[in-house]
């Protein structure tokens, strides 16, 4: 196996990086347009916004979209140079109308597109604004005539020919200024056209139906000709002044996953100051570096500690060397100090090193435990030289056969235990005289190593986990579930016989996601979530209140993005929507990998800097290296930055630091608006041990105050503060939480109840509570699991049976298997909560022929490319998947393989795809398998057709029919 040469590496790298000339000074913001789109596919106003974003981005030009129409107000849309609209809202209320007046009468630009100049027909103002009306139309192919090529907006445009809609307008405005018109005939048609509003401009073209007119080079000339046109002299000054780096690209040997014809060059690295003009953030926010190299190098995880002081886990050796002797790696657990309060890192401590591929890091005993697979480890500094002088293994058995399917993503967790994700590599170990094993999910385990339990399955690498303020998990998955939901833990699900990878479903809401760079370079699930990493709800009240506890950041480092996941409540789950991004770059090398709230409020961001991303399967004319992932000198060694995103109107943090010894700080703390200070203080109290403060924690759970969102976080956090401290075998602890069961928060509601000890009495206390119709559902789903760890109850039992004539609860995705659960505990006879239907015999009619399938580990192919039958005969083909992601199998129709394959891509980004198995819904597909899990079979019988010849299989999971598929030869 060959071994990277680290020297030669850095040397490369550093070329590279030295061919970008370095920008030191930014004066200029970007141009800010946003555009009002529309929820609908018809004038998909979503894909035209990428493909604008796309094309217009590298030239100093931010498209920031919404489809909210209330974002029609004059504190909004002064935050921005120009206004586009590409949408169909028929109506608009008086004060959005005022507003947007306004807003081009003050001397802003207007840039209607299509559509637009039907939007708001209830406003002539907006009709004589834009200069027209759409009245009909018809379809074709037809060429623009310029009617003024003198005009600025027309510099560089020729007469040019494209498929779209024939607008035909009404209410044509007398002060328009046409530029191009249709001509049909004796009929010309104003078609793109200019007029002053106010001290405002406006440019409207009718082009713009679908991508065949979006993707035409002409028309998007046209439109950034006009965006340009259209802002003020203010911005457009501020804009021409705007560095613009054109980084340098050269030839390199690199995958082509996607077979793009030509397949790609290599970006060369950009100084830290160029990256970050290339880089796209809100309005009314700015991006502050922290640190970069070379005072610290490829960071992959991150956690601050009491004093506010960030710590980053360096990694060099990720992913190929992976060492077979301990303490010989050459990655590092650093400190990063700013002693200066300027805002940025000055002081660099190395805690620990010599260690090899670390991925996770969490506070807990007074030290650090880091995940280093197979082992995690625990370190500690003991006479405040912030130098590690303690270091143990405590716990032992994860797997290392691949560096990027191991645990991460660690988390202090209200319940006072370490929280993580592991990949596929999986655990398998013994903890506390117990074997364990499992594969990829979620997991949780004592501060000391102890009482490791599985959580629930996921269907691939997961590398991201957060609570939200009310203790609610979510996850990110690779590959096509960038929002997922732990709804029932699979300890519970177990009770009732139930898989753990039902413990978690995925649930976001689109496919997409949201890129400002042409150049995307992934594997499968292509244009979208192909590696999500981290899961991290914004959690304090720095930001603007639509972020509160609500909007979750979901690193794609193929995509350069940071995406908002708006998290919402349904049932007595989540679903969730599109944010699009917090964070978005046109650099190649942009890579964030873990995105979390710090002690300031801020939204803090590592970037591991590196333009190869991809791990495995390895690419024709590669290796595979020792961490399976395949071998590229091009995997850089040397970058890396952190950055923060901050609001421009956030308020200073009131704490700075907590200290361990000075109850007045652990109790402030506990009653921050920033959850980090909230959990830091609360871990610092459960590990002293200090029951003094434990009069002031029942005053906080008995404030009965909630904020603007119905929390109230401090009494949530001293509920498990005290659980930590083991107080309710107390009788006093006991009647606090038991009062708690009635608080107005459901957050504080559910807390109580799983705080409560499992005793007679605690089931006594829930049942007088009617916490079994809890008008929050989240509430209700945990009041039905905690019943399930109390003593048994004939009372209880009929609560449940009552409970399960409640449409609501047997409606509801986790609430029926909660009922379920509840039930096999206290029910006699518990199939009465749960008839199971009747299933159907199984076929024993003897097979003809059986036919084994498995697919080839990590490289995304079947083992046999090709199998032969015989017309008319019944076959069983097992599908044995001994991968460690999820993989079907469909078998198609003679010829029909491209089509399928174009179906399944377009049923990718159907949020109900998985649902779906991911298989369309085509004469075309023949048999199939459902999606099977790794380390599962399932036998699909079926009778070969009459007809000879080839018929093709695939994987329709997203992406991997391109390269996982094969023939089924049928013979006479």
């Amino acid at each position: 196996m060959k071994k990277y040469l680290a020297i030669g590496v850095i040397c490369l790298v550093a070329l590279f990086s030295f061919n970008a000339s370095l920008i030191t000074d930014i004066k200029s913001p970007r141009l800010e347009i946003l555009l009002l789109g529309h929820d609908s596919q018809h004038h998909n106003s979503e894909k035209f916004a990428e493909i604008i974003s796309q094309e217009f981005f590298k030239n100093g030009i931010n498209i920031s979209y919404t489809s909210d129409v209330n974002d029609l107000n004059a504190e909004n849309l002064s935050k921005y140079d120009a206004l586009m609209i590409y949408s169909n809202h028929d109506q608009i209320t008086g004060p959005q109308e005022k507003a947007l007046l306004d807003y081009v009468k003050s001397g802003k630009g207007f840039i209607p597109v299509h559509c637009a100049s039907f939007c708001f027909q209830n406003s002539a103002a907006y009709i004589d604004m834009v200069g027209g009306q759409f009245k009909s139309h018809k379809t074709g192919d037809f060429s623009a005539t310029i009617v003024d090529a003198q005009h600025p907006v027309m510099e560089g445009i020729t007469s040019f020919s494209t498929w779209d809609e024939t607008y035909v307008h009404d209410k044509v405005a007398k002060d328009i200024h046409v530029l191009t018109e249709r001509v049909e005939g004796d009929h010309h048609e104003p078609y793109t056209w200019v007029k002053n509003y106010g001290k405002g401009k406006v440019f409207y073209t009718a082009y713009g139906h679908d991508e065949r007119t979006w993707k035409n080079p002409s028309f998007l000339k046209l439109l950034e000709n006009g965006v340009l046109w259209a802002v003020n002299d203010e911005a457009k000054k501020r804009w021409e002044e705007l560095p613009k780096p054109a980084p340098e690209y050269s030839d390199a040997k690199l995958p082509n996953y996607e077979k793009r014809p030509g397949g790609f060059k290599l970006q060369a690295a950009l100084s830290p100051t160029e990256s970050q003009l290339m880089t796209q953030i809100p309005v009314d926010f700015k991006l502050e570096m922290f640190a970069s190299e070379p005072d610290i190098l490829k960071p992959i995880a991150m956690a601050w500690d009491e004093r506010g002081r960030l710590w980053i886990v360096e990694t060099v050796d990720y992913p190929n060397t992976v060492r077979d002797v301990k303490g010989e790696g050459h990655d590092r657990i650093k400190i990063c100090e700013d002693t200066d309060g300027d805002g940025k890192a000055d002081k660099f401590t190395i805690f620990a090193d010599k260690l090899n591929i670390p991925t996770g890091i969490v506070f807990a005993n007074g030290g650090v435990i880091v995940a280093q697979a197979p082992d995690f480890i625990f370190l500690k500094d003991t006479n405040a030289d912030d130098k590690a002088d303690i270091r143990e293994t405590i716990i032992s058995g994860w797997g290392t056969f691949d560096t990027h399917a191991g645990p991460s993503s660690l988390h202090y967790g209200f319940d006072n235990k370490i929280w993580g994700t592991v990949g596929y590599s999986g655990y398998n170990g013994t903890v506390g005289g117990k074997a364990i094993k499992f594969g990829q999910g979620a997991f949780r385990f004592d501060g000391d190593g102890k009482n490791l339990e599985y959580l629930g399955g996921t269907s691939n690498n997961t590398w991201g986990l957060g609570f939200s303020e009310n203790n609610d998990v979510f996850l990110s998955t690779a590959n096509n579930t960038h929002s997922a939901f732990l709804g029932i833990p699979s300890p519970y699900l177990d009770k009732i016989g139930v898989l753990a990878n039902q413990a978690i479903d995925k649930i976001d809401g689109h496919y997409a996601m949201h890129v400002v760079t042409k150049n995307l370079r992934q594997v499968d699930v292509f244009n979208g979530f192909t590696s999500a990493a981290g899961h991290n709800l914004y959690t304090a009240r720095n930001f603007p209140k639509a972020y509160w506890n609500r909007i979750a950041f979901v690193n794609e480092p193929t995509g350069r993005v940071v995406h908002q996941a708006i998290l919402e409540p349904s049932g007595s789950g989540f679903k969730e929507k599109d944010g699009w991004n917090l964070v978005a770059s046109a650099d190649e090398w942009f890579a964030p990998v873990q995105t979390e709230v710090g002690p300031d409020g801020a939204v803090w961001l590592l970037d591991w800097y590196n333009f190869i991303i991809q791990h495995n399967p390895t690419p024709p004319g590669f290796e595979t290296g020792k961490g399976n992932a395949y071998v590229n000198p091009l995997r850089d060694r040397v970058h890396g930055r952190i950055y923060k995103v901050v609001y421009n109107k956030a308020k200073p943090s009131a704490i700075k630091s907590l200290d361990k010894n000075d109850p007045k700080s652990l109790l402030k703390g506990l009653q921050s608006d920033n959850l980090f200070w909230r959990m830091t203080a609360q871990r610092l109290i459960v590990e002293k041990g200090d029951k003094t403060l434990v009069p002031d924690l029942y005053k906080m759970i008995r404030n009965q105050e909630v904020d603007e969102l119905g929390i109230n976080a401090p009494a949530i956090h001293a509920l498990w503060t005290l659980h930590g401290l083991g107080m309710y075998s107390t009788t006093e602890a006991f009647q606090v939480a038991v009062h708690a069961l009635h608080h107005p928060s459901a957050g504080v509601r559910k807390a109580a109840l799983q705080v409560l000890p499992n005793t007679a009495a605690a089931l006594a206390a829930i049942q007088g509570t009617g916490l079994l119709k809890d008008k929050n559902l989240n509430t209700r789903l945990a009041a039905f699991l905690k019943i399930a760890d109390l003593p048994a109850s004939p009372s209880i039992a009929n609560d449940l049976l009552a409970a399960q004539k409640d449409s609501v609860n047997t409606g509801d995705r986790w609430i029926k298997e909660a009922l379920k659960i509840a039930g096999s505990k206290h029910v006699k006879n518990a199939s009465e909560l749960a008839k199971t239907p009747a299933t159907k015999p199984a076929d024993k009619t003897k097979a003809d022929q059986v036919i084994t399938i498995k697919p080839i580990v990590n490289a995304m192919k079947f083992d046999k490319k090709t199998f032969t039958v015989k017309a008319g005969t019944t076959v069983e083909l097992v599908f044995d998947n001994i991968d460690f992601m999820q993989h079907n199998l469909l078998i198609l129709k003679k010829g029909s393989m491209e089509k399928v394959g174009a179906a399944a891509d377009k049923l990718a980004r159907n949020p109900k795809g998985a649902e779906m198995q991911y298989v369309p819904k085509i004469p075309e597909v023949l048999f199939y398998t459902p999606l099977v899990n790794p380390e599962a079979k399932f036998r699909l019988r079926f009778k070969v057709p009459d007809a000879v010849g080839d018929y093709p299989y695939i994987c329709s999971f997203p992406g991997h029919w391109r390269i996982m598929n094969g023939v089924m030869k049928v013979t006479k």
